[in-house]
């Protein structure tokens, strides 16, 4: 059964401002451990330690992850889509910067708002959602104006960002769209985590990556946070979130995370914190509040 979804409420807005700066430190996370694991391969191997995570706690918790109830099929596809956002992220910043990327991916909430728009008649937005996600996106775009431009691109490191983007708002449509719309957030998070867990090694291999280089503390910290921290307990909240409020409007809290990974990266990495960066933070959560407001 499709349970009633509802827009976000106060503990919503915290958890996913929370899950936002997860996933932002987790940028930063992956950039740490680069030196020792090859970024497919890091996602490779969160992706088997989250599975094995989730398998353990749905097995404690008497979740049912094996039951036949349609969800089989869009289950695998959208593992699929899952890991190939991943992977053509992490291929394409071989071909383009950081900071373009990171204004490409965040296409992502546009991408979903008009596909749930054309699925799910029930997330469709008004006049002021869909201003409201333009101003977030102003937002991330004045974050990165600077690295956008000056940054190294080409045409298809580009190209990669916006399928990046795609796979993203792609695997929120399928879920909100079709049976896994009923399912557990666990199950939901399984058949991604599974697929992910046996494809990205693969894809590993087959692009040459290296994989793990070295095993230090910093390696294993990394690892731990992206596959305990990230992959496994966030990702789960993630779609338990799914199951109760409308997409559309979670899924512009997404500025967040760019922002949080500036902002962390300039407490660990030591990078630059510009003036500018305040007025995208003051633009996301207008942009959010315009979204979420009645």
């Amino acid at each position: 059964m499709d349970p009633v979804r509802k827009s976000p409420d106060a503990s919503a807005f915290a958890l996913m401002v929370l899950l936002c700066a997860v996933w932002g430190f987790g940028n930063v996370a992956a950039k740490l451990a680069a030196p020792g694991v090859s970024l497919v391969a890091q996602a490779g191997i969160r992706s088997v330690i989250a599975t094995l995570l989730l398998l353990g706690w749905a097995r404690w918790r008497g979740i049912p992850l094996f039951g036949r109830d349609g969800t089989l099929w869009p289950g695998l596809l959208a593992g699929l889509l899952f890991a190939a956002e991943f992977l053509f992220i992490f291929i394409g910043l071989q071909w383009t910067g950081a900071g373009r990327m990171a204004v490409f991916v965040y296409l992502a909430p546009f991408f979903t708002a008009l596909g749930l728009a054309w699925y799910v008649p029930g997330e469709r937005l008004g006049p002021r959602q869909w201003a409201g996600i333009a101003v977030a996106f102003s937002g991330v775009a004045l974050a990165f104006g600077d690295a956008f431009v000056n940054s190294r691109s080409t045409l298809l490191g580009d190209a990669f960002g916006v399928f990046a983007a795609l796979m993203w708002a792609a695997t929120t449509v399928l879920i909100r769209g079709t049976r896994l719309s009923g399912a557990s957030a666990a199950k939901t998070l399984f058949y991604q985590l599974g697929v992910a867990a046996v494809t990205l090694p693969l894809c590993s291999l087959l692009l040459g990556e290296p994989g793990l280089v070295k095993l230090d503390a910093i390696t294993v910290a990394s690892l731990f946070y992206q596959s305990v921290i990230v992959a496994f307990a966030s990702y789960l909240a993630w779609f338990w979130l799914l199951t109760r409020y409308f997409a559309a409007r979670l899924s512009v809290f997404s500025f967040l995370t760019p922002l949080f990974g500036v902002a962390v990266g300039a407490l660990v990495l030591d990078e630059p914190l510009t003036l500018a960066f305040l007025g995208a933070a003051l633009l996301v959560g207008a942009g959010i509040y315009l979204v979420n407001s009645k």
